[in-house]
Formats: structure tokens, C-alpha cells, sequence
């Protein structure tokens, strides 16, 4: 898996992950989907990503978007 890949499951994840926590918990973690969209939209203009970052530390090979 590269850096791409992992930050696009991981976006997804935290997304469906605030749904979830919006629908069965509280109606505030709706604002964890509204970070994550956010997060996703910057990265898409300005190429950083936090999340990328960590991936890289950890070991995953680089990819198109993030490197």
C-alpha cells in the first residue's frame, strides 16, 4: 500500500466514523466528518496532508499525490 492509498482509506474511514458517531451518539461528531472533508479539500490545493506525513514516518512508499 502507498501513502495514497492510505490516506484515502483513512480519510474514508474517519468520515464514515463520524457519520456513525453522529447518528448513534451525538450530533456534534457530525463535525468530525466536516474536519475530515475540510482536511481533504486543503490537500487537494496546497499538497499537505498530516496524515501523509505520519504514513511516511511509517514506513509506506510514496505515491502520486503525496510523496
Amino acid at each position: 500500500m502507498n501513502i495514497d492509498k492510505a490516506v484515502l482509506a483513512f480519510a474514508g474511514f474517519v468520515v464514515l466514523l463520524g457519520l456513525a458517531l453522529g447518528w448513534l451518539v451525538h450530533p456534534y461528531w457530525y463535525l468530525l466528518t466536516a474536519f475530515a472533508g475540510l482536511n481533504m479539500l486543503q490537500a487537494a490545493f496546497t499538497g499537505f496532508c498530516p496524515a501523509a506525513m505520519i504514513f511516511k514516518k511509517l514506513g509506506l512508499r510514496g505515491g502520486n499525490a503525496f510523496s
